[in-house]
């Protein structure tokens, strides 16, 4: 019998990861073995598609080690791994930096706007009580 277990390597695996997360099923699947471990014929009957299908889409999400397989026995369990998901969560941080800076200059943008408008509003108002006495 064959040790699937491989050790992990970021660099090398990061593209398999970012491939497998691209499809809606993969992504549906690992959202189901967030709540925990599932034998392979409980995650293919979550799933509107063939059996065969959703061996294919566990065989990648393994080589891209995002979940785990182990036999229970007749049974193949998988589990998620999370760990390759710190690469996508690292490449989001840049974005999270970016939109927080964008936003942060969008809302001083829209206050700043605001309070000219208020200021406006409030000297015409002024303007004309002023003009009725």
């Amino acid at each position: 019998m064959r040790n699937r277990s491989v050790t992990y390597s970021p660099e090398r695996n990061t593209e398999a990861t970012f491939q497998a997360l691209a499809d809606p099923t993969r992504r549906a699947v690992l959202d189901l073995l967030r709540r925990g471990s599932q034998p392979a014929g409980g995650i293919a009957s979550a799933f509107p598609v063939s059996r065969p299908a959703i061996s294919k889409h566990l065989r990648l999400l393994r080589r891209a080690h995002l979940v785990r397989e182990h036999r229970e026995g007749r049974h193949r369990v998988y589990q998620l791994n999370p760990e390759p998901l710190l690469a996508v969560d690292s490449w989001l941080d840049q974005y999270r930096s970016f939109w927080k800076m964008n936003l942060g200059n969008l809302k001083t943008f829209v206050e700043a706007e605001y309070a000219k408008e208020t200021q406006q509003q409030s000297a015409k108002q002024n303007s004309k009580s002023k003009g009725k006495l």
